[in-house]
């Protein structure tokens, strides 16, 4: 006989995470459909054992009581996904991505939790949010006046590198300031790199820098990587 008690948790919780998911498969993130809906179902499964540990196949030794606890498997999954959350964040440069993603993955994994013990209008509610942070929020976000912030790497022939101030100038006619320089010396001395974070207002002037780049003497060559989270 098929217990609806905990059919429809674990229905929910995949409707739930592959909702999320979708959102994240649909801008390109690591962390997709399928992960979304396995992190949310894998909460929900383990707190729904949690929560019938009456059922379990074990037995007590004689004159001993056993105190069910299911707080402590939320506490376990809640840091478990912590490490899978590590898995979609790197670092490019100056640059830290997949933060947005990492977040998705653990309230996901948060909601599967309370559809796992039962707590229907607040998992809803949770899943709603979240939907409405990462979609709707997004669009608002694009309106709003904000700083961009652009990774910029210049590679320049040994003995044309310019100083910093050059640097810090042929920024500032675009728009953009450098927050940080790094120099870095490859090929044996043959190539002298400058790898920047360079901050400016949105929209930023990308096709400009490009092109005033494009036009500069003794550069071997550029990359202007914008960031999308």
């Amino acid at each position: 006989m098929i217990n609806w008690d905990l059919v429809w948790p674990v229905a929910a919780a995949m409707t739930a995470g592959g909702l999320i998911g979708v959102e994240r498969t649909y801008h390109g993130h690591p962390a997709g459909f399928r992960t979304h809906i396995l992190v949310c179902l894998t909460s929900c499964l383990l707190m729904l054992a949690a929560m019938h540990q009456a059922t379990w196949a074990f037995y007590a030794l004689t004159g001993q009581n056993v105190v069910i606890d299911p707080t402590r498997m939320s506490h376990g999954l809640l840091t478990g996904i912590g490490f899978l959350c590590a898995g979609v964040i790197f670092r490019e440069g100056f640059s830290v991505h997949g933060l947005t993603t990492a977040a998705s993955l653990w309230v996901t994994s948060a909601i599967g939790v309370l559809f796992g013990v039962g707590m229907l209008q607040l998992a809803l509610i949770g899943a709603g949010a979240t939907l409405a942070v990462l979609a709707v929020l997004r669009l608002l976000d694009a309106k709003l006046p904000h700083v961009g912030v652009v990774d910029v790497t210049l590679k320049w022939k040994r003995g044309q590198a310019p100083g910093e101030a050059r640097l810090r100038d042929l920024l500032h006619a675009e728009g953009m300031r450098a927050v940080r320089i790094g120099h870095v010396i490859t090929q044996e001395g043959a190539l002298h790199e400058h790898h920047m974070k360079v901050k400016g207002q949105m929209p930023m002037d990308i096709d400009g820098l490009v092109g005033r780049l494009g036009s500069e003497e003794g550069l071997a060559g550029f990359a202007v990587m914008p960031r999308d989270e």
